[in-house]
């Protein structure tokens, strides 16, 4: 399998799952309280599904792929955290600056997330990336 491929397979399976637990189990009760106001009853699953197939392109273009060459997991993981706290902060401190209402503490937690979940999207990735460069 090409290496490409296998690290964006990998990014995008592991960070579905875990943002899956993590928004349906874990912070839904904490989105729910900050801004339920706001919430759809049911996510739009045309926009969901753009957002899972291209992050984890950004993941590979930004992180992996630059480290490709280096066996170590280091800077690949970083790269993966920076990337995230890229985009979530934008995300979030945009929301922050134009929404009424929009909680601190969700901003600060949804940012920490982003870094997390992207650190360990990278790391998976990073694995079938080195698994398929010896295939």
């Amino acid at each position: 399998m090409n290496k490409y491929a296998a690290g964006y397979i990998a990014a995008a399976v592991v960070m579905l799952a875990i943002d899956m637990v993590w928004l349906g189990v874990v912070a839904k009760p904490m989105y729910q309280k900050g801004i339920g106001h706001l919430m759809a009853e049911q996510p739009m699953l045309g926009a969901a599904i753009a957002f899972y197939l291209i992050y984890p392109l950004g993941l590979i273009v930004f992180a992996v792929a630059p480290q490709g060459a280096d066996p170590a997991w280091g800077k690949t993981i970083l790269m993966g955290a920076l990337f995230g706290f890229f985009a979530y902060a934008t995300y979030d401190l945009t929301n922050l600056a134009t929404l009424k209402n929009w909680p601190i503490s969700l901003a600060v937690i949804d940012i920490a997330w982003g870094s997390a979940i992207s650190a360990v999207s990278a790391a998976a990735a990073k694995a079938a990336w080195n698994w398929a460069a010896k295939a």
